[in-house]
């Protein structure tokens, strides 16, 4: 602490005149690009500004020359260069020509970060906290408690993964009903709803559900991968209305529930039918079919955006590659059909009209939805073991996790659309 308030210090006194700048480039010279988002990281916590410069080299970062930063990216092996300032100048006398594609967003405030995850260990990892360890990153855990006890406000980025928030435990009961795992998983949930005062765990889900777009509604940003997205908008739109099979809580459903889903509720979906079958390993039919899908031809593309009057969706689609490699997991892929038209759709892939990555505004905040479960491991099955990036450092699929973990840190201005 007392280093980094040194140093906080020196950039004070400098009155922001420095003799040089570090380039963080992040197109393919790049030899560690998810930790190059760990360094951005870093250095705000220094209350020094870096300025993520859009469709420049890929989305490099830019911020004032200090050996200490030198020498962090010397240590997690992230490609640099120390320019003058004339250089950096020139930098952004080109990107803030009106004819070209390229901003640059100041990045100001330290992204305060919770990850939504179960106490309890479950027999598969989760990309995003992979991915904020690997770039060293720091993050919270909170859970269903936490939630409910109104500690979202503290934070200012959320990240959901594989849980399943109508309460159906991820309808893996007709596969695993009768391992220790999945046994455990709905013991400790159902003693945790009895203990925070609901009959079920769906409606437990239900009031975590509300809470977290509560959290968005009042300006948070929520991040969510795999099985949460679909599964939280059919608990939001389920409000009040029983759509889970008896095998689940005890409880039967109502014979009415797809008649009784208000949509309106939903984040990103609309329209869409309930998968009620306890045997079918689905939810509904916002996700796509997972038979006849191929690793070797599977892919989705990355819009392009205008960096000057889009400026979110530029900032979460920086990437190195354009066309990325297509990834499985409990919620695949969106259909385009059911995707609300005021989401913005970032990634798809056109010929199976299916969306990958999409975006939306509710109420004062944002929601980034990312379909898959790991974008290295295309068909992540059960106790396989986690991914290990330093196999992939320059993961293009990973890179758009970060991009979402260091949008929250630009000025409020910038994050208008």
């Amino acid at each position: 602490m007392k280093r980094r308030l040194l140093i906080s210090v020196f950039f004070i006194l400098s009155h922001i005149v420095f003799s040089a700048h570090i380039l963080v480039p992040m197109d393919k010279s790049q030899q560690e690009h998810l930790k190059a988002y760990g360094i951005a990281y870093h250095v705000l916590t220094y209350d020094v500004e870096v300025s993520w410069l859009l469709n420049y080299r890929g989305g490099s970062f830019m911020f004032p020359h200090h050996p200490e930063f030198e020498e962090e990216c010397r240590v997690r092996g992230v490609s640099f260069e120390v320019i003058a300032d004339v250089q950096a100048a020139s930098v952004l006398e080109s990107i803030s020509n009106p004819d070209v594609n390229k901003e640059e967003i100041r990045l100001h405030q330290v992204p305060r970060i919770a990850v939504y995850t179960p106490p309890n260990s479950l027999p598969w990892d989760d990309a995003v906290t992979l991915a904020l360890t690997y770039a060293e990153i720091p993050y919270d855990e909170v859970y269903d408690e936490e939630v409910l006890a109104g500690v979202l406000p503290m934070y200012d980025w959320l990240h959901l993964h594989h849980e399943d928030f109508t309460g159906q435990y991820g309808k893996f009961w007709a596969a695993y009903r009768n391992t220790d795992w999945y046994q455990e998983d709905v013991r400790l949930a159902e003693e945790l709803a009895s203990k925070l005062g609901f009959r079920t765990v769906p409606e437990l889900k239900l009031a975590v559900s509300l809470k977290i777009q509560e959290f968005v509604a009042g300006g948070g940003y929520m991040f969510a991968m795999c099985s949460a997205p679909e599964s939280i908008d059919i608990a939001l739109a389920a409000k009040n209305v029983d759509v889970v099979h008896e095998v689940f809580d005890g409880v039967p459903m109502d014979p009415n529930a797809q008649e009784k889903l208000d949509f309106s509720n939903a984040f990103a979906f609309t329209d869409f039918e309930l998968v009620t079958n306890p045997y079918e390993y689905a939810k509904s039919s916002i996700d796509v079919p997972k038979t006849g899908r191929n690793e070797k031809t599977d892919f989705f593309t990355l819009f392009e955006f205008s960096a000057k009057w889009d400026p979110i969706p530029a900032m979460l689609t920086q990437n190195h590659e354009t066309v990325i490699k297509g990834f499985m997991g409990q919620t695949t892929a969106f259909r385009k059909e059911y995707i609300k038209p005021t989401v913005t759709i970032l990634g798809e892939n056109r010929s199976k009209n299916e969306a990958r990555y999409i975006h939306g505004i509710f109420g004062k905040g944002t929601f980034t939805f990312y379909g898959g479960h790991d974008p290295e491991d295309y068909r992540h099955f059960v106790g396989d073991p986690p991914t290990d990036l330093n196999l992939y450092p320059n993961s293009p699929g990973y890179r758009l996790i970060l991009n979402n973990v260091l949008f929250p840190a630009a000025r409020p201005e910038k994050r208008k659309t």
